[in-house]
């Protein structure tokens, strides 16, 4: 079986990022014979013709389309599985395989089909005004904070939208999520036949942490933008007086004061990030918006280490009995919860065990399986 993987990599290759890269090394460890359609936001220049170039690509990025077209010819896949497309690719590649007679699969990672920015969040709080054709909604509440940005992403989700190159060309939807299965079929209409779930791989070392309460510190690991509610996290363990690491998108936030009990981490490879887990005693997930995993989270819970995640999105059903939850943007409550698994060590190591257990159906070999059963039962119903 040959399947071609389209990707755009995110600038700060992020999770999504993250997570076509090991999913493109699985399968082709599986046996897969796996090409690579890449192309990469990290060379978008910073100037005005550069910003200009991706605004253009977003809505019809010709060269690549050419590209793409080209690698169609010439390796003939038997499936596409397209990931991120913005901006360097755009979905115009969709028509492409549809007129190759190639059956596509897309993965579901986010709220791409119905929010320009994603994350269905604005102005610190959900937002879902775009909905139902109304990106116009991403420009009037400026979204990006830059009104020719805001525009850019509105005008390429709504022309995706007007010329239904999602919904005429994508075969079957590979959502990260029962919670993302979910948004695509009861908010989205689409039909659910054509939705699976494949959750994202998690690499699960041999063994668990010996013992989670000997861990010295609340870890938090992830980007630092306003959605996924560091601040939050600053304060509520300011308020209970405990040790916090923050291995981030930078070297320093500006929550943090001089006064707190407060580190910051470049856990730059797998082995650091993991050692930076397993020197944890908890690791808070403070989202503010619906997350459709919560790789962090599993992550985490894979080396046996609990977690406290805000209630809200996929969160509750990726932690389950392996963490404790609390209400999002709620610094007490968040506290109170992190306050909990520090002071009892009982219930860190009960949580641990559970997490390690819950975390072990989120191994990478079952998500390279579950994608070859796609592809597989795709071909057999083409």
């Amino acid at each position: 079986m040959r399947v071609l993987h389209a990707n755009n990599v995110h600038r700060g290759f992020g999770g999504i990022s993250r997570t076509v890269a090991d999913t493109v090394r699985l399968l082709r460890a599986a046996g897969v014979e796996v090409d690579a359609f890449t192309r990469d936001s990290r060379d978008i220049r910073p100037t005005l013709a550069g910003r200009a170039g991706a605004f253009a690509g977003g809505l019809y990025a010709r060269g690549a389309v050419r590209e793409f077209e080209a690698l169609l010819r010439a390796r003939r896949p038997d499936v596409v599985h397209v990931h991120e497309l913005y901006p360097l690719i755009s979905p115009w590649i969709l028509p492409r395989c549809a007129e190759a007679g190639i059956p596509v699969v897309m993965g579901c990672y986010d709220y791409r089909l119905s929010c320009p920015v994603a994350t269905h969040f604005c102005r610190g709080g959900e937002c879902r005004r775009c909905e139902g054709g109304r990106e116009h909604w991403c420009v009037l509440r400026n979204c990006r904070g830059s009104v020719p940005e805001s525009l850019g992403y509105a005008l390429r989700t709504a022309a995706a939208r007007r010329f239904a190159l999602y919904e005429r060309h994508v075969h079957r939807y590979a959502a990260c999520s029962d919670h993302v299965r979910d948004y695509l079929v009861g908010r989205l209409g689409i039909d659910a036949a054509r939705v699976c779930v494949a959750t994202p791989p998690v690499r699960i070392p041999p063994e668990p942490v010996a013992d989670p309460a000997a861990g010295s510190y609340v870890a938090y690991a992830g980007r630092f933008a306003p959605e996924k509610g560091v601040e939050v996290l600053v304060e509520a363990c300011r308020m209970a007086g405990l040790p916090i690491r923050l291995a981030g998108s930078a070297p320093s936030h500006p929550a943090v004061g001089r006064s707190d009990a407060a580190a910051f981490v470049m856990a730059g490879t797998p082995e650091a990030l993991a050692a930076f887990y397993r020197g944890a005693r908890v690791v808070a997930v403070p989202s503010l918006f619906a997350e459709t995993f919560g790789v962090v989270a599993a992550e985490a819970m894979g080396h046996g280490v609990p977690v406290v995640a805000s209630r809200i999105g996929a969160l509750p059903d990726t932690v389950g009995d392996g963490g404790l939850l609390a209400r999002p943007g709620d610094a007490a409550d968040l506290a109170a919860q992190l306050s909990r698994v520090w002071a009892d060590a009982p219930l860190a190591r009960a949580l641990g065990r559970n997490a390690r257990r819950r975390a072990l159906a989120f191994d990478e070999r079952a998500h390279a399986a579950t994608l070859i059963a796609l592809y597989e039962a795709l071909l057999a119903s083409q």
